[in-house]
This record gives C-alpha cells, sequence and structure tokens, in this order.
C-alpha cells in the first residue's frame, strides 16, 4: 500500500494538468520561461554596474530599467505556468512545502523589481541611482535562493520530471532495447494463448 501511494504521488507530480498550457509529459514550460527573468535581471544589474562606471551612463540606466520590466513581464508568466504545476503537487507533504517556499520567494521578487522600476522612475534618469541599485543586488541574492528551491523540486523531489522508466529509453542502446522489449503480438494466436493462461 506504501508503495501504491508513493507511486500515486509522483504520479500526480510528474503529470501536467493542461500539457497546452504546462507543457506536455517531460518538457514543462515552467523551466523555460524562467529564463526570460533571470536573463534581464542579470543583465540589468549589469548595466547598473556599467553606469556608475561609465562616462555616459545614460543609456546603460535606460536599459536597466526596462530590462527589470522585461524580467517582470517574464517573471508573471513563468509563475502562471508554475502555478499549474504547483497545484498538482499533493498537499500536507515535503515537496508541497518546498513549492510553496519557492512560489513564495518568487512573487515576493517580482514584487521588489516592480516596485525597483517604479523607483528608478523618480531618481536619476542619467545613472541608476544607488538605492535601487542595492535592491537590484539583494533581489538577485534572493533568486539565487528560488534557483535552488526549484532545482530541488525537479531534482530532489523530480516535480515534471519524467519518471525513471522514461529515463531509461536514452540509455538503451538498440541490442538492449530489442532484449529488453521484445516485439508484442496481438494476433488471434496470441489471445488465444492468453486466454488458456487465465483458465
Amino acid at each position: 500500500m506504501k508503495g501504491a501511494i508513493v507511486a500515486g504521488i509522483d504520479d500526480r507530480a510528474k503529470t501536467p494538468i493542461s500539457p497546452v498550457l504546462a507543457g506536455p509529459y517531460g518538457h514543462p514550460f515552467h523551466p523555460i520561461l524562467v529564463t526570460v527573468p533571470i536573463g534581464a535581471w542579470v543583465a540589468s544589474l549589469v548595466f547598473d554596474i556599467v553606469s556608475r562606471l561609465a562616462a555616459a551612463p545614460a543609456a546603460f540606466t535606460l536599459g536597466a530599467r526596462w530590462l527589470i520590466a522585461i524580467g517582470v513581464l517574464g517573471a508573471l508568466a513563468a509563475a502562471g505556468v508554475g502555478f499549474l504545476d504547483f497545484y498538482a503537487i499533493p498537499t500536507r507533504t515535503p515537496v508541497h512545502r518546498t513549492a510553496l517556499l519557492h512560489l513564495s520567494v518568487n512573487l515576493t521578487l517580482t514584487l521588489a523589481y516592480a516596485l525597483n522600476f517604479f523607483w528608478r522612475g523618480q531618481g536619476d534618469p542619467t545613472r541608476t541611482p544607488l538605492g535601487p541599485l542595492l535592491l537590484s543586488v539583494i533581489s538577485l541574492a534572493g533568486l539565487g535562493v528560488s534557483g535552488y528551491l526549484g532545482g530541488k523540486l525537479a531534482y530532489h523531489y523530480g516535480v515534471r520530471v519524467a519518471a525513471e522508466s522514461v529515463q531509461a529509453e536514452g540509455f538503451t542502446g538498440p541490442a538492449e532495447h530489442g532484449a529488453t522489449s521484445p516485439p508484442q503480438t496481438t494476433g488471434p494466436d496470441q489471445r488465444a494463448r492468453t486466454q488458456q493462461g487465465g483458465d
């Protein structure tokens, strides 16, 4: 019974609620979408640093601000898809608690970056102010924490990761595949032998 329960949990955590919205089995959309905010926010911090060093920082300051906006939009899209994966995780389990923490950190970071965007609009348009720059540094550190939690969900608990039996197909050569998976026949003779065996 215990094994059956564990298998059921694994199935629910691995199978998408909506393959169209969340991605098909073994190919979730959430890890793809999170690259948008990660890339945009990292690039924004790089632009911020350059804006503090460059002789003509205005372009980098403006670019950093709008990269934050792109990251916020990408984070909202990733959160929407990620919530579908979160909804499939059984409650009152360690994996659900980890997923809830991951979700909370991501929403907090998205809010922090949204506030950062508007904060920058009130400051010096030619050079990134120190306050928003420090907020970006802190937020990016939080993004690393979120990434750790997301990695734990995928690689430790196997959320939205294909079952090991499916993974094994990628490590099976033609000879091994033929030996371990003989062709199945479904003709009349095979059905007759199956019925005799059942009798």
